[in-house]
């Protein structure tokens, strides 16, 4: 196959050839490729670093760039286009760093990549400079569809590698102006695309956990800021204590590794927070770690809002119930279930039982075919 033949997205094929591109560069091989795409295509865009990878008040690194920035400047280099490095390590301290280590306090289960990008990538970025382009283009695997005349956030054809989930916060002025030239491409065919190109980044592997962690153990980093404080490890159906642990903000619900605990395997599968308890059931496959109902509190849809127009649903148990896919993690499967707006919130009912659902994650919602990203919620309760 050559690269001629590998198809852009169709709207991305809409996009005026004289428009002005700015393309978050990563220094990762989807990245590249994007850049490469847009001009296979007959753009010009510019590049951009965003750089969140220095050191914070107390000397602690949190996400080392430099070989990041090298890959983005040999890039640049070789079609011979714009380069600029934006430092935006305060806001993503002050806006993703301080989230996640907040919700972790609280004992809930964050999202840093999420909160990146709504706030610092398609957040900060356009305030600083996005808004003098037309569009802004990633290296994400996702793409953006074209109903009734209005855009919406859809999967892209790998499972896999398919990042809706980690967009689903972004709003309808953000998806309006972003290009995926991913969106019609699995990731053998990205590299293949990478190795045709001479790329340097063509076989680099793919970055790894939360970004402005690097290389720093993540329980390491949770340490410096909340401490330890030893409590009980108890098993969910009889009471018994099997154990200490140092801090219920260790955990996270679904946990099998990493409890010390003998005659396993052993899930985490609740939290009592205010106690600094950790309920723990044994099993391969222990029913407890199940739950088919998840409730959320706030919906932020992305496009437009499922109950719309105002009125149509009510406020009453019973409303209407629209049949959704869904997501709570990162993961190539969708699940079926349906959605109803409550009095206040909404109530996430699954036709299977869903592994894990913890307060604090994000419950991302489809179409039934699982097509059409319709927005996410951070989740408040399951069972």
């Amino acid at each position: 196959m050559t690269l001629s033949t590998y198809p852009l997205p169709e709207t991305l094929q809409e996009v005026p050839r004289d428009a002005s591109i700015a393309v978050l560069a990563s220094g990762g091989v989807d990245s590249s490729v994007a850049v490469h795409l847009l001009l296979q295509a007959g753009f010009r865009p510019d590049l951009f670093y965003i750089r969140i990878g220095m050191e914070d008040e107390e000397g602690f690194i949190d996400c080392p760039a430099e070989e990041d920035m090298e890959m983005v400047t040999l890039l640049a280099r070789k079609y011979q286009l714009h380069y600029e490095v934006i430092d935006l390590h305060k806001e993503y301290w002050e806006r993703v760093v301080k989230y996640t280590i907040e919700s972790v306090r609280q004992g809930l289960t964050p999202n840093p990549d999420m909160m990146c990008n709504k706030l610092i990538k398609f957040g900060v970025f356009e305030e600083r400079v996005g808004h003098r382009y037309d569009y802004i283009a990633t290296g994400h695997y996702a793409s953006t569809a074209r109903v009734d005349g209005k855009t919406f956030l859809a999967t892209a054809p790998d499972p896999v590698k398919d990042q809706t989930d980690f967009l689903a916060q972004i709003n309808f002025k953000q998806i309006s102006k972003l290009l995926f030239p991913l969106g019609c491409l699995t990731k053998q065919q990205v590299r293949m695309v990478a190795e045709e190109a001479g790329l340097a980044n063509a076989h680099r592997k793919d970055s790894q956990g939360i970004c402005f962690l690097g290389k720093i153990n993540y329980n390491d980093f949770i340490e410096r800021y909340l401490g330890k404080r030893p409590g009980r490890i108890i098993e969910y159906e009889t009471g018994k204590t099997l154990g200490t642990h140092q801090g219920f903000w260790f955990h996270t619900i679904g946990q099998r590794k990493g409890l010390g605990l003998s005659g396993g395997p052993w899930f985490v599968v609740k939290k009592d927070c205010k106690r600094n308890i950790i309920l723990v059931s044994r099993g391969y496959d222990p029913l407890t770690q199940y739950g088919t109902e998840i409730f959320v509190d706030k919906f932020d849809f992305i496009t437009e809002d499922l109950f719309a127009p105002e009125g149509a649903v009510g406020n009453k148990e019973g409303a209407q119930v629209v049949p959704i896919t869904l997501k709570i993690r990162h993961t190539p499967e969708f699940v079926r279930a349906t959605i109803r707006r409550l009095e206040r919130g909404y109530h996430i009912v699954s036709e299977t039982p869903i592994q894990g659902i913890a307060p604090g994650q994000y419950a991302v919602i489809y179409d039934p075919e699982s097509r059409l990203c319709f927005g996410s919620g951070m989740i408040v309760k399951g069972k």
